[in-house]
């Protein structure tokens, strides 16, 4: 038996006993590992857990959805209301479209108030009811103190305030544009009052609006409306 031979002997015996200790050590788990009981937990599906999160929170991004809405609608009818005074919106539109849309944006605004201020009701992680949400300062969500002065719930009676406003305009555009002019144009001008009301409202009190991308939007909304009410003061004449 040459040298060769032998090594290579040696070699496979290594190879067999390795292979037997394996054997043996996976026979010695497979039997310490027999008497475990696998438990599993029943989880609940990704359909199941939307549900549960839209029953239980649904006032909640219905408020941060309409709040969103009425704010981007305000802003195209502001816009809008502009572009009638210095002839820029009938570039876009025909001037009977244009009009037809304006009022039709005018109402859609009040429907997303309704639901905002509908969804805040049923909201049960905010404190709200009928009185706070139909009278100002009457809320204490979020009490405003400004150079050591207490003025309540601010923000939140801006928001009221804004409402009435909205109303009282929407109102008289569907029925007084025509019978009294000069008080509906007089109640109309209050948007620019308004739109300032609900600017502040949204930035400090609006979840989607505390901090990112959305709350440099919503400032870059209002300087866009701030110019467009320049060049409106410039045709005031036309009132």
């Amino acid at each position: 038996m040459t040298k060769f031979t032998l090594i290579l002997s040696l070699l496979c015996l290594a190879v067999i006993l390795s292979g037997s200790f394996a054997t043996v050590v996976n026979a010695q788990n497979v039997d310490s590992q027999a008497n475990i009981v696998v438990e599993t937990i029943p989880q609940s599906s990704l359909a199941d857990t939307i549900v549960e999160k839209i029953q239980t929170s649904w006032p909640w991004y219905l408020t941060r959805a309409s709040g969103l809405i009425a704010g981007l609608v305000f802003f195209i009818l502001m816009l809008s209301g502009v572009g009638f005074i210095t002839g820029h919106s009938f570039k876009f539109l025909e001037p009977i479209t244009a009009w037809a849309t304006h009022r039709v944006l005018g109402i859609m605004l009040g429907v997303a108030l309704f639901f905002h201020i509908f969804a805040l009701y049923f909201d049960h992680f905010v404190p709200f009811d009928m009185k706070s949400l139909f009278v100002p300062f009457v809320s204490t969500y979020k009490p405003v103190e400004i150079f050591g002065m207490n003025f309540g719930s601010l923000y939140v009676a801006l928001g009221v305030l804004a409402f009435y406003v909205i109303i009282a305009i929407i109102l008289t555009s569907l029925f007084w544009i025509n019978k009294k002019p000069k008080t509906w144009k007089i109640i109309h001008l209050l948007s620019y009052i308004t739109i300032v009301l609900i600017f502040v409202h949204a930035l400090y009190l609006g979840t989607d609006l505390a901090h990112g991308v959305l709350r440099y939007i919503w400032i870059g909304l209002m300087i866009v409306l701030g110019w467009a009410g320049l060049v409106r003061l410039r045709r005031v004449k036309t009132l």
